[in-house]
């Protein structure tokens, strides 16, 4: 079942979706070569309960981290580790938080240092494609037009949409329904309705879309070992135009 969202819920929903944005600049800030995941991940859990929330992801599920951290070939749920970056690797980072009973959720691909050209080219036409996706979440439209966008926009720069992996509702619950596919049919799919909040999400890939799950069950990567990106956007349906809660200024504009 989907439930609609209250403007007073949303000013919460929207309240976490700063902090997530806040937090993922605050782990922006540190990503260079020779920094490990795991510092990452620190830094992004104290930032969070420094501002009053507890870090949505930790423990969800069993997964035992603040922040998913997923390198180059990792679409997804990739752990913090011991790993340190390098020059040229890209890092997915997807931060959650819980503040006054709701949740936010958002995702940034980050480059270290200097990345290769069409490695950038991965990065730029994957978070094009989240603002063109977002811009379909009007009152009316379905959520086929969403992922039908996403789909023929990064298809045709060469990229492919990782099928198993989408978007969802969020609220009280890190996951709601409706699920929001980041491929599909325009004029598909459940009908978007004015106070639904959902994060939409591309998972794509430099090659092929089939992935694999690693031995321990969460994180997910491309099965021929090229590249992943993966941006995240909390969106509220509108009559006129959508309400994107998470906002990239913070990272972008430092």
């Amino acid at each position: 079942m989907i439930r609609l969202k209250t403007e007073a819920e949303i000013e919460i929903l929207k309240e976490n979706a700063i902090l997530v944005s806040k937090t993922l600049a605050e782990v922006g800030k540190a990503i260079a070569p020779g920094v490990t995941t795991k510092r990452l991940d620190e830094i992004a859990e104290t930032y969070i309960r420094d501002h009053g929330a507890v870090p949505g992801f930790l423990n969800y599920g069993g997964f035992p981290y603040t922040l998913c951290i997923s390198v180059n070939d990792v679409v997804v749920h990739g752990f913090p580790s011991d790993y340190c970056l390098k020059e040229g690797d890209i890092v997915s980072v997807d931060c959650g938080t819980v503040y006054k009973g709701f949740y936010g959720d958002s995702a940034y691909t980050f480059p270290v240092g200097n990345i290769d050209p069409e490695t950038a080219r991965l990065l730029q036409v994957t978070k094009e494609s989240l603002y063109l996706g977002a811009a379909k979440a009007i009152a009316g439209n379905r959520i086929g037009d969403i992922g039908n966008t996403i789909q023929r926009y990064t298809e045709g720069h060469g990229f492919s949409v990782v099928r198993e992996m989408v978007g969802h509702g969020v609220g009280k619950n890190l996951h709601e329904s409706p699920e929001v596919p980041n491929y599909g049919k325009a004029g598909q799919g459940k009908k978007l309705v004015e106070g639904m909040v959902i994060c939409i999400e591309p998972m794509i890939n430099a090659g092929r879309k089939e992935i694999f799950l690693a031995d321990n069950g969460w994180a997910v990567s491309t099965a021929d070992g090229k590249n992943s990106a993966h941006f995240e956007f909390m969106v509220v349906v509108r009559r006129e135009a959508p309400e994107v809660l998470t906002t990239y200024e913070y990272i972008e504009n430092k």
